[in-house]
């Protein structure tokens, strides 16, 4: 019952999206022959609207037709925006690295960092996994890297950035993303007893990505490799660090 209930919901959501899409469609049309300001307003007012296709066809249109014109950086914003919105991960990631190489002292620039970092973000979230309930910590953790990189950018270079405090909420969620893939790792090499392997998996957590929650089993990890290995003064040591810093966890009791 619950596998049907859980296939009944991800077919909804199918056609939902698809109902959707086709609405979206609906409102695309032959962009008129008007000024680059005016076809703007347009593409704000589709923006505003939520029809985010719609949006990026007018904004493609002022790109192509006023490449040089005066508002040229301000529509390649709001298309980096519009792809975004519509889930357009390749397109985006390509307009805001084109961005960025070709206008990296730009007064928007914090913005075209944040909006890449979002765009890699989103493209780890996997609705129907989490619908499944399906462990993702194993999966490649390049897409949260680029994106912790690109709000690292923001933070240290940026740091009076209105994206700044916000780009340290999610480098600190990230942080703990990268952690679970590293652990994860770790207990795959674990299993298989190639402990140094797995050692070094953990204590690469302890000393990238403190603090975040996954140090207490990165700790563990490292006391199991090192029992195992009969390393016993690193394994003292390790024991010690898990000590101080998690008194409660069930490894010392």
């Amino acid at each position: 019952m619950e596998k049907l209930t859980i296939k009944m919901m991800l077919l909804m959501l199918a056609l939902g999206l698809a109902g959707c899409s086709s609405s979206d469609e609906a409102e695309l049309e032959k962009v008129p022959d008007k000024s680059a300001q005016s076809l703007l307003v347009d593409a704000r007012a589709a923006l505003d609207s939520g029809l985010y296709q719609k949006a990026i066809q007018i904004l493609s249109a002022i790109d192509s037709r006023f490449p040089f014109g005066p508002i040229s950086h301000q529509v390649q914003l709001d298309l980096i925006y519009a792809y975004y919105k519509s889930g357009d991960a390749a397109q985006g990631i390509a307009l805001t690295d084109r961005f960025l190489r070709l206008n990296p002292t730009h007064i928007n620039i914090d913005y075209v960092y944040y909006m890449r970092a979002l765009i890699n973000i989103e493209t780890e979230v996997n609705l129907f996994q989490d619908l499944a309930g399906i462990d993702r910590s194993d999966r490649d953790p390049t897409a949260s890297k680029s994106a912790f990189n690109d709000l690292k950018t923001i933070v240290t270079k940026y740091p009076d950035s209105k994206y700044a405090a916000d780009a340290r909420k999610r480098m600190y969620a990230i942080k703990s993303r990268l952690a679970q893939y590293e652990i994860a790792v770790a207990k795959f090499y674990f299993k298989r007893e190639a402990y140094i392997s797995a050692v070094n998996r953990a204590r690469y957590v302890v000393e990238y990505y403190s603090p975040s929650a996954e140090v207490e089993d990165a700790l563990v990890m490292m006391i199991e490799c090192y029992e195992k290995l009969g390393l016993d003064d690193l394994k003292a040591n390790a024991k010690q660090v898990l000590v101080a810093n998690y008194p409660d966890n069930k490894l010392i009791r």
